[in-house]
């Protein structure tokens, strides 16, 4: 009796080993923003945690500070056999569809970027939409009808945000003034509070009240000037309200969260596929964030602009310019 419990627990235990080791494995690839950068690194990582949580599969996660080192870094890990490989962040995208095509039975995952192959998915995101919702809140709130916009580099993806946020705050008042600057020219640009910090404070001397930085870890400084001096912020990708209650106005909450953790679960269910998917508030990707720590500086007449805006642009009744589509901002 005890020779035939010890044989099926073996047993047990080598159908556990085998379907653990069929198990796709994952690995996660930041950006020059860090893990933790309470923003859009950080929401990849909470989704990835989501995974682990819900299937108690594991998964490799990675910083990369520079193009070179990126593109080392997935080819190594392309080697090492991993089965799908989500990269974050718009500068990885070159190394994506350069290392795919040297490993075209690895799954590559490239969000907020787009690159070709049959073994890649490109997730990219309705930015200016959700960036209209808060330039719509923005407005609103504001005393002086002046706002701020910090992005971290001046390219066409931190355009895009700029001018939704521009076209909802002139939806409410064309005559409000939107002041915009940039952390820098370089990957750093992403992690440089200070700079943000700097700048905040430079918009806020020419009366800027509220400022919406969509600039990696560089905003968090921007967040905090805006809390010392008393005006409001409004945060990016992450929902970042609760870092600084009763200053921050609202988000502009982009799920890179859901598309990481959408991929990796219909790897592991096999219905995972190639292509390109453009998320916008119809599809669930981004949107405004409303909940106990902004709840009160959203005045009642604020959600229902907002939320008339929101269903305006699902009906296609307000079609919200793409900068990077049209390279150009109407307003």
């Amino acid at each position: 009796m005890k020779l035939r419990s010890s044989l099926l627990f073996s047993a047990l235990l080598s159908v556990s080993a085998l379907a653990a080791a069929n198990q796709p494995k994952y690995a996660l690839v930041y950006d020059a923003g860090g893990k933790f950068d309470r923003s859009f690194n950080q929401s990849a990582y909470e989704g990835a945690e989501r995974f682990k949580k819900d299937t108690k599969i594991s998964y490799i996660d990675v910083q990369v500070m520079s193009n070179a080192q990126g593109e080392q870094v997935l080819r190594n890990l392309a080697r090492k056999g991993i089965n799908l490989i989500a990269a974050i962040g718009f500068t990885h995208a070159q190394q994506v569809q350069t290392v795919a095509k040297e490993f075209p039975k690895t799954k590559f995952v490239i969000v907020d970027g787009a690159a070709t192959g049959a073994n890649v998915s490109s997730i990219l995101f309705k930015e200016q939409e959700g960036s209209y919702l808060v330039g719509v809140a923005a407005a609103m709130a504001s005393k002086s009808k002046k706002l701020g916009f910090i992005g971290g580099i001046d390219i066409p993806l931190i355009r895009a945000f700029a001018c939704g946020y521009t076209q909802g705050a002139k939806s409410v008042d064309p005559k409000v003034d939107v002041a915009q600057n940039v952390v820098g020219t370089t990957a750093t640009a992403w992690n440089d509070p200070a700079k943000g910090s700097e700048l905040a404070r430079a918009q806020m001397e020419r009366g800027v009240d509220v400022i919406f930085a969509a600039a990696g870890g560089s905003g968090m400084g921007a967040l905090q000037a805006a809390k010392e001096k008393g005006k409001m912020a409004i945060g990016v990708d992450s929902n970042q309200n609760y870092l600084y209650p009763g200053v921050m106005l609202t988000s502009m909450v982009k799920r890179v969260d859901n598309a990481v953790y959408e991929n990796f679960m219909q790897m592991k269910n096999g219905t995972w596929k190639a292509g390109v998917s453009n998320l916008g508030l119809k599809e669930g990707g981004v949107d405004w964030a409303l909940d106990k720590d902004n709840r009160s500086l959203i005045t009642p007449e604020i959600e229902k602009r907002v939320n008339a805006a929101k269903q305006d642009i699902l009906s296609g009744k307000v079609k919200v310019v793409d900068y990077r589509e049209a390279s150009r901002c109407p307003l």
